[in-house]
């Protein structure tokens, strides 16, 4: 471990292991204060969350599966809510073992997670949720009439959510890969056909409905996030080569 006076800092084995164990449960004691929060307010979540599909009429199927259901949304809120607080843990855990070069490209990489995230969140909600549920609605609207359980309808809703957030990551761990030289942008950008075919496959996984519409929008998602995340690594490249080397001070005279 480095101290940010550039000198070695030993820590015993057992130490890093307690430190690691502290931060998970503060993680998970933020999830849950999160949670309860959420708690409090789930009945407008659950309406937010079912405004894109305007029109369908929800069911409870089964005695409780409200409740279950609203502690459900409620996890996926507290998580999100926390999702900051998570990231600051991590940051605190790996961070001191780094250079201060190394900190100053990657905290505020690591940091944009968060954001990246929740806009991951808000685009599934905003786009790829409608254009799933009209696709599905339309297929059957001759045949079957929309009735959907509640609990199923979430646990689609919640997925593609979660899902499409954590593909928002894309560019952070680009970012992270770049930092640390393992890869370079050039590296990246010779492999554009292997990555619009790899958000193809993961548009197809990612996507609970598996129609082509939500897949199509999500896969172009995944590709111009990989895209962005070669022009943050090149932008990277630059500014690294632009820090002077640290000059050292002049010895003193006997």
């Amino acid at each position: 471990m480095v101290n940010e006076h550039g000198q070695d800092k030993q820590m015993p084995l057992v130490e890093h292991l307690e430190e690691l164990r502290q931060r998970v449960l503060k993680s998970l004691l933020s999830i849950l204060i999160g949670a309860l929060i959420c708690i409090i307010f789930v009945k407008p979540l659950v309406k937010a969350l079912e405004l894109p599909a305007e029109g369908i009429h929800f069911l409870q199927l089964s005695p409780g599966e409200f409740l279950f259901v609203s502690i459900k949304v409620a996890g996926y809120g507290g998580l999100t809510i926390a999702l900051p607080y998570i990231v600051f843990q991590i940051l605190s855990f790996v961070l001191p073992g780094l250079t201060k070069k190394e900190k100053n490209l990657i905290t505020p990489a690591v940091a944009g997670s968060s954001l990246l995230f929740l806009v991951g969140i808000f685009f599934a909600w905003w786009a790829l949720v409608p254009a799933a549920l009209k696709f599905l609605v339309n297929y059957g609207a001759d045949v079957v009439e929309p009735l959907w359980s509640i609990e199923r309808y979430l646990d689609f809703v919640l997925l593609l959510m979660v899902g499409t957030g954590l593909s928002f990551q894309i560019p952070i761990l680009q970012l992270l890969l770049g930092v640390f030289n393992l890869i370079n942008w050039k590296q990246m950008l010779s492999a554009w056909r292997w990555v619009i075919m790899s958000s193809a496959i993961a548009g197809a996984i990612i996507t609970p409905s598996t129609d082509p519409i939500t897949m199509t929008l999500l896969a172009s998602s995944i590709s111009i996030l990989f895209f962005l995340g070669v022009l943050l690594v090149a932008i990277t490249d630059q500014f690294k080569e632009q820090i002077p080397p640290t000059a050292h001070p002049p010895s003193k005279a006997n």
